[in-house]
């Protein structure tokens, strides 16, 4: 495992986002579309969660751990603008990074 610097990882942010919207791509295997609200601004994620959600409704109003400052990258022509926090291999393991209780949309994590 590559080992970095404090300065390195002071550049990741991490904020709480509230989903308002989820919706599997069309003519995609894999990939989501997720509205998160931050408080301050909406930013679109794509994930490649789509095998392991059964019903991306479920996924309105929860709060995940996104990073929010990766470049932006496309996915089938859509603008990914940050990275969820999860873990798991399948439907069985996937587990978002939670806030214990709710935060309000766009706390930093720390």
């Amino acid at each position: 495992m590559d080992k970095i610097t404090i300065d390195d990882f002071a550049k990741v942010e991490i904020r709480v986002g509230t989903v308002k919207s989820a919706e599997k791509v069309p003519d995609a295997d894999r990939l989501v579309k997720l509205i998160f609200d931050f408080g301050d601004e909406e930013r679109q994620i794509m994930s490649a969660i789509a095998p392991f959600i059964e019903d991306t409704e479920s996924l309105v109003g929860k709060q995940i751990a996104v990073c929010v400052n990766l470049e932006p990258r496309k996915f089938r022509g859509y603008e990914s603008q940050g990275m969820i926090l999860a873990t798991g291999e399948d439907a069985e393991t996937l587990s978002f990074l939670v806030p214990e209780k709710q935060v309000t949309p766009g706390a930093k994590v720390h």
